[in-house]
This record gives C-alpha cells, structure tokens and sequence, in this order.
C-alpha cells in the first residue's frame, strides 16, 4: 500500500452497515449474506459482536442445523473496530495483525464495516 495514500475508512467502507439480531438462525444468516452479496454481519448484541461467512461454514462444517443453531452460538465476539478517520494502511496492518477480514466502523455508533475487499478494491 502506497505510503503517501491519505484514504480513510470513511472514503471505502461499506454502508448502510447491515445487522442481524443474535437469536436469528443460520439459514437466515446465509440467505442474507448471498443475497446482499456481503460476508459479516454486525450483531445487535451491543457488545462488538459479527458473524462472518467463516462463522457459518465453520458451523456447517461442524454438522450444525442451520436451522436450530443461532447466530450467538457461532459469533465472533470481542472484535476490533476502527473509526471512519484511520487511515487505511492503518486498518490493513490491523487485519494482518490480528487476523481478520472484516472490521466494524464506529463513530459513536456502528457506521459501516470495511472488508479486505475494500481494501483490495481500494488498491485496483
């Protein structure tokens, strides 16, 4: 990434940020990440909580019904944010980091998600 770059996430996350509510079954999650073409989902837990595409084919994977197993029972919790001021060399170094693809934007309130697809969309 170009050091001299001065985006921020602002300029590349996505919005609206799209939630789903912790109780809700696996069979929604899926239905709703290929249709809306995302892979994380913020949940409204109010504790910093996402359900990735990872989450669910782990579930999967694991023999869960998509249909009896919740989104709490496979959600990632305790993630990172950033806010929509940081510069996006930052927000790339913090993916590597701590290993992940997605990360919530917070201005007092959940904004967006920035994706490493964002970022790769952003280096094209």
């Amino acid at each position: 990434m170009d050091l001299d770059d001065r985006t921020r996430v602002a300029d590349v996350m996505s919005t609206p940020l799209e939630t789903i509510g912790a109780e809700a079954p696996l069979r929604e999650v899926a239905r709703r990440m290929r249709d809306e073409e995302i892979s994380a989902l913020v949940v409204t837990t109010g504790g910093g909580c996402i359900v990735t595409q990872s989450d669910v084919v782990g579930a999967v994977a694991d023999g869960r019904d998509p249909e009896a197993t919740t989104v709490r029972e496979v959600m990632t919790d305790d993630v990172e944010t950033v806010t929509p001021d940081l510069m996006m060399q930052e927000v790339a170094a913090m993916m590597t980091m701590y290993g992940v693809k997605h990360l919530p934007v917070v201005d007092d309130d959940y904004v967006g998600m920035v994706s490493s697809t964002d970022i790769a969309e952003h280096l094209s």
